[in-house]
């Protein structure tokens, strides 16, 4: 996050002694679990901004977004009365009355923050798509990235808190940057925000699959004949959170059926879209409801990544400080850390891992597991594969074609 426009801070007395020298208001415990203030919802307005402007201009887009939400003085103020929750993880706006969700945003979505008298203004930050007139001036332009312009998401909150409120979320980020440190397995007053970035940039994302994503050769589009009435005969998984695209993978075809008959499906192919339609992100049983939809039709069209059913992941880990970001329970990844090393060397939630530095531990038990992990350092070569596909080729459950 770029620093805040205001910056009256308060040292607290903080109970827990691993959060040192964290400035703010609150104490960094509560952060952790969430905080709620009470605030009135004014309204949202969008602006353009470059892309690093000076704290004066970001103060000056914070009052131009208030004197666009806020009626002039004497006027009917619409309004809504919220609780504004704010923890490490995220920012939620929820109806006072109601407690439905307003608005949830991740923590690291929130670029500056304003607090202008009894007024609080959010602001995020998305670069606008180029047109190719914009992308002919900037390519004349020595500096390109500098001209480019981004839509600047306000939204105006008031509040007799609007001070601890802007304190607060400017204290969360500093929590949430030394709990990831800790997650990771360092110590914040032992590694300088430099110096893990540093390590971070010096290692490859996703182990290769943005190159792997990227070549031609391995995106498809698969043509598939079939009668009116008859199943695609394919079982689908999910791809696992921490993917590159998270989508859903060919788990299984049925023996005879129209995917198996076309000859150009595998088990592993990631599918991107199904007639147009993209399945990048969407829930595995909005994509099975729309693969069950193709019943009636006869032709099929699939855009599809073809990947093989094992994933390759290579994780270099310094030393033990580093924790290595994910948890494991009987073999299956349960957990994992944003933008740890992990995440870095591929690791994905819900696959099963096969082999650990060439050695299988399909049988391993969990103990074992953990120790090998734990003690691991170096470059750590693991092969996984989404659970539920482990399953059904190791015939420990049936498959449901669809």
């Amino acid at each position: 996050m770029d620093d805040l426009v205001t910056a009256r801070c308060i040292v607290p007395m903080a109970t827990n002694p691993n959060h040192h020298c964290v400035p703010g208001p609150c104490d960094p415990d509560d952060l952790i679990d969430g905080i709620i203030f009470a605030a009135n919802y004014l309204g949202s307005t969008q602006l353009l901004s470059d892309k690093t402007p000076s704290k004066n201009i970001r103060m000056m887009q914070a009052q131009e977004a208030v004197s666009r939400i806020k009626e002039p003085e004497g006027d009917p103020q619409p309004m809504t009365e919220v609780d504004l929750f704010i923890s490490t993880q995220r920012i939620k706006v929820l109806n006072a009355d109601s407690q439905e969700t307003m608005m949830d945003h991740p923590l690291r979505t929130i670029s500056y923050i304003a607090d202008i008298g009894n007024i609080v203004v959010l602001m995020a930050r998305r670069r606008m798509p180029r047109t190719d007139s914009e992308e002919n001036v900037e390519t004349s332009e020595p500096s390109q990235d500098s001209k480019r312009q981004y839509k600047m998401i306000c939204h105006v909150f008031e509040s007799e808190d609007a001070q601890l409120i802007a304190q607060s979320i400017g204290q969360a980020f500093s929590v949430a940057y030394q709990e990831f440190l800790r997650a990771n397995g360092i110590n914040p007053e032992d590694l300088s925000q430099k110096e893990y970035s540093d390590l971070l940039n010096t290692q490859d994302m996703y182990n290769d699959d943005l190159i792997h994503f990227s070549k031609s050769e391995n995106c498809k589009n698969v043509f598939i004949e079939k009668a009116k009435g008859e199943i695609l005969g394919v079982v689908i998984v999910e791809s696992g959170w921490g993917s590159i695209l998270p989508t859903v993978i060919i788990a299984n075809m049925m023996h005879a059926g129209p995917a198996e008959r076309s000859g150009r499906l595998n088990i592993g192919d990631q599918i991107m879209s199904i007639n147009g339609t993209s399945l990048v992100g969407l829930p595995l049983s909005t994509c099975q409801s729309i693969i069950k939809g193709l019943k009636n039709q006869s032709h099929v069209k699939l855009n599809i990544v073809r990947c093989p059913p094992v994933t390759t992941v290579l994780i270099r880990r310094p030393d033990l400080r580093y924790q290595l970001g994910f948890s494991v329970q009987n073999g299956i990844i349960c957990s994992l850390m944003r933008g740890g090393i992990a995440e870095r060397g591929g690791v994905r939630v819900g696959h099963r891992i096969i082999e650990i530095n060439s050695q299988s531990v399909v049988a391993t038990p969990h103990e074992k597991i953990v120790h090998i992990l734990s003690s691991a350092v170096g470059e750590i070569h693991m092969k996984t594969m989404p659970a539920a596909m482990y399953r059904l080729l190791t015939a420990q459950e049936q498959p449901v074609y669809i």
